[in-house]
């Protein structure tokens, strides 16, 4: 074993490595996009050139959003496509390393240093750029390891998979359409950023529409009125005590996160016209839900309280709450599964220090792993702050320190032959 480790670490190109990561972040691939597929297609090429057998498949949209457990979707798309590598000997994968191909979009290109968000773009030991730490560059570590694995020479004696997937951004498409095409495994590591730690455990997260009517009228006659945005306030008034009670009592995975379960408006719109007093407001934003807890508790609290609003208008016009969007549930690893002892061998034995085990406070396809019966964490370079933010960027150090210690995971869980 300790031959096929050497041999398997031997044979990652840290070079080609970086470069591979450039290229990924030059693809635009925000969800939705056109671009998403076309980055999933050259993964395919990719996992095909690194000796995995590959299977490519188009999504059929309609069919999986008429199956139990579908996780929601935010952003339009008229496609999408499912790709999983697998190598190594006959049977269940013994692992599966997954990452997501999409991106949220660049937000305002003022705020970004660089002229171009996707130019992948590197000073010192840094490459910038949207989508270089959530998480492209898990996914070239994903890759790398996988080439290793293909260049070494080692025959695995029980399977690697490698999953690529779209839509983790919005819901979490691509992992559900995965695991309904049948591929599984029997543990797996998602390499979303976790800035050295290891993620055993995800809080959830619901996204909400609140539409607040109010009662047009002229603006020089506003007392007519009732404006939907004054009615609002209160309504978030209310949002925000919730999120402080929901965040009382806060598990020791969270240590460090005072607030592990937020709940926040992100879209607020109201009113079409300068001079007329708004009848309508709608908001749109994410409601956390806590470790282990039911979805549909977590939305029958937020709507007993966004219900129970002291508001004299909003007794007798209540807002409408509704659920569109993606829908993540909380999910964790079992308690005392070999996993993570694994990944905190190879963490040590690649970066000389044991990682911390601790829980993330976003949704992720973690749970739709774990629900369908896949023991899964998070293990992967670079640090969520970073990411969604025109900042984004992922340290090449990590890259690299995390690409060994799956290529390490990778022989002792495989096994050679």
């Amino acid at each position: 074993m300790r031959d096929a480790e050497a041999r398997v670490l031997n044979a990652i190109d840290e070079a080609e490595t970086v470069s591979l990561l450039a290229e990924a972040v030059r693809v635009p691939s925000v969800t939705g996009t056109d671009a998403e597929s076309d980055l999933q297609h050259r993964f395919a090429r990719l996992l095909t050139e690194s000796g995995l057998d590959v299977d490519v498949w188009k999504l059929d949209l309609a069919g999986l959003a008429a199956r139990e457990g579908f996780p929601g979707t935010e952003a339009p798309r008229s496609e999408g496509y499912g790709v999983v590598g697998v190598t190594g000997g006959e049977g269940v994968p013994a692992l599966a390393l997954q990452g997501h191909v999409d991106v949220v979009p660049t937000g305002d290109l003022a705020r970004w240093e660089g002229s171009d968000p996707f130019a992948a773009w590197v000073t010192g030991d840094v490459l910038h750029g949207r989508g270089a730490c959530d998480m492209k560059a898990g996914l070239v570590a994903n890759l790398a390891v996988a080439r290793a694995v293909h260049r070494s020479g080692v025959r695995l004696a029980r399977p690697l998979a490698v999953h690529c997937v779209v839509s983790e951004e919005d819901g979490g498409l691509g992992a559900f359409a995965t695991l309904d095409r049948g591929h599984t495994a029997e543990a797996a590591v998602i390499t979303e950023p976790t800035g050295g730690a290891v993620i055993t455990a995800n809080a959830g997260a619901l996204t909400f529409r609140l539409e607040v009517a109010g009662r047009a009228a002229h603006g020089a006659t506003r007392y007519e009125g009732v404006n939907a945005i004054e009615a609002f306030w209160p309504v978030f008034e209310a949002i925000r005590r919730l999120e402080a009670e929901r965040n009382r009592d806060v598990p020791e995975l969270f240590r460090g996160n005072a607030m592990p379960y937020p709940i926040e408006v992100g879209v607020v719109r109201a009113g079409d016209w300068a001079s007329t007093v708004p009848d309508l407001l709608v908001a749109e934003g994410r409601l956390g839900v806590r470790l282990d807890e039911d979805p549909a508790d977590a939305r029958a609290a937020f709507e007993e309280a966004v219900a129970g609003t002291a508001h004299p208008w909003l007794r007798h016009h209540p807002p409408a709450v509704t659920w569109p969007g993606g829908q993540f549930a909380s999910g964790r690893l079992p308690a005392g599964h070999e996993l993570l002892g694994q990944v905190n061998g190879a963490v040590a034995d690649v970066a000389g220090r044991t990682p911390e085990e601790s829980a993330a406070p976003y949704g992720s396809d973690l749970r739709l792993y774990a629900s369908g019966g896949i023991p899964t964490l998070h293990y992967g370079p670079g640090d969520v702050r970073f990411a969604h933010a025109p900042r984004e960027q992922v340290e090449l150090r990590e890259l690299r320190e995390v690409t060994r210690a799956l290529a390490l995971l990778t022989v002792r869980r495989c096994g050679v032959l």
